[in-house]
C-alpha cells in the first residue's frame, strides 16, 4: 500500500545559469543548463520519497520526449507512477528558470490544458487513491479532478490540500474533507475573500478556516513566516493511536519564522513544506513539530536553484533543532 498519494502537476523544469546581464539584443549567455523533473505535484512527491515515505503520483504528461523523461526521473526518484497519464497529442508542461547573480527568476510557465487532470484520470487511479493513508491535493488542478479524488479517498485517510480552489463547489468539498490546509499569501486571500496584512490578519483567517472543517491551517504571513493554527482532537496519522484527544493537539497556534538565509530560488518552498507536513503528521507528530519540519524543508529547498527538493530526515531534523534551540535561547 502507498502511504501518500499526491495529485498535481508534472512538468519539465529547465534551469539556465547565466553569466552577466543581457546584451544589447536582449540575449544572455548560459553557462550551465539542467533539465529537472518539476511541477508542484512532482516536487511534493520527490520530497516525500526523500523523506522516506512511500508515495505515488497522479498527474499528466504529454506523449513527447520530456514527458517520457519526467516519468523515468520520477521512477528513479522512487515514486510510483502507475497513476501518471500520458496524454496523446499533448506537450508536457514546461517551466523555465533563469539563475543569475540576482537570484532565480521564472521566465516561462507553460501548462497546456491537456496536461491538467480530469475526473476520468482520477477514476483510472482509483486503486491508488482508495488505498492511501494520506491524500495530498494540489488545488491548482481543475475542480472536477479534486472532487473526484475527495470522493474516492478512504474515510480514514488524512487529506492535505495546497492552494485555493477556483470554484465554490470545490471550495465546499475541500473544506468538508480536508484535515490540513496550506496556502501562500495570495491563496490565503482567496480563501477568506479579503486582503491579509501581517500576522494578526493571517491568524484571524486561520481561525476562520478552522471553524469550516480543517484540523490544521498553515498560512503564509510574509516576512514573518507562516501562521499555523490547529483545533483540539485526536492526533493524525498512523501513529496517532486511539481517538482520545492528543494533548499536543489542544487548540493553539504558532508563528514559525522563515528559516535560513535569503532564498536562491523560492519556487519550491511551498511544495517542500506540504511534503514535510504530510510526512511528519503521517508519522504521528504534533502540529507544532510538523510546522517546524515544514519550515525546515522549505529552507533547505530554497537554498538552491530549480525548485527541486534535496531533503533527508536527518537534514530536516538538524535544521529544526538548530533554529528552535536558537529561538529558545534567544
Amino acid at each position: 500500500m502507498t502511504d501518500v498519494v499526491v495529485l498535481g502537476q508534472i512538468g519539465r523544469d529547465l534551469v539556465l545559469w547565466v553569466d552577466g546581464l543581457p546584451d544589447a539584443g536582449g540575449s544572455v549567455r548560459a553557462t550551465e543548463r539542467r533539465e529537472l523533473l518539476g511541477g508542484k505535484g512532482a516536487n511534493q512527491a520527490v520530497a516525500l520519497a526523500q523523506l522516506g515515505v512511500p508515495v505515488a503520483l497522479v498527474g499528466v504528461v504529454g506523449d513527447d520526449g520530456p514527458g517520457a523523461q519526467a516519468r523515468a526521473q520520477a521512477v528513479a526518484d522512487g515514486i510510483d507512477v502507475s497513476g501518471v497519464v500520458t496524454r496523446p497529442g499533448t506537450a508536457t508542461a514546461l517551466l523555465l528558470d533563469l539563475v543569475g547573480n540576482g537570484g532565480t527568476r521564472r521566465l516561462v510557465e507553460h501548462v497546456p490544458a491537456g496536461v491538467l487532470l480530469t475526473g476520468d484520470d482520477v477514476a483510472a487511479a482509483d486503486d491508488l487513491v482508495a488505498g492511501c493513508q494520506v491524500l495530498s491535493l494540489q488545488l491548482q488542478q481543475p475542480g472536477e479532478a479534486v472532487r473526484a479524488a475527495l470522493d474516492r479517498a478512504p474515510a480514514e485517510a488524512v487529506v492535505v490540500t495546497d492552494g485555493a480552489p477556483g470554484d465554490a463547489g470545490t471550495r465546499a468539498a475541500v473544506l468538508a474533507r480536508t484535515e490540513v490546509l496550506r496556502a501562500d499569501a495570495v491563496e490565503a486571500t482567496r480563501w477568506v475573500g479579503r486582503d491579509l496584512r501581517g500576522v494578526d490578519d493571517a491568524r484571524e483567517a486561520a481561525a476562520e478556516l478552522l471553524t469550516a472543517g480543517p484540523r490544521l491551517v498553515s498560512l503564509a504571513a510574509g516576512e514573518a513566516g507562516d501562521v499555523v493554527a490547529w483545533r483540539a482532537g485526536p492526533g493524525l496519522g498512523t501513529a496517532a493511536g486511539m481517538l482520545e484527544v492528543d494533548p499536543r493537539w489542544a487548540d493553539g497556534d504558532t508563528v514559525v519564522p522563515l528559516l535560513g538565509g535569503p532564498p536562491v530560488d523560492p519556487t519550491g518552498a511551498g511544495d517542500a513544506a506540504v511534503a514535510a507536513l504530510a510526512a511528519t503528521l503521517l508519522g504521528g507528530a504534533g502540529p507544532e513539530d510538523a510546522a517546524w519540519a515544514a519550515a525546515a524543508a522549505a529552507a533547505l529547498t530554497v537554498a538552491h536553484a530549480g525548485g527541486r527538493p534535496e531533503l533527508s530526515p536527518a537534514a530536516v531534523g538538524e535544521t529544526v533543532h538548530r533554529y528552535r534551540s536558537a529561538r529558545a535561547s534567544g
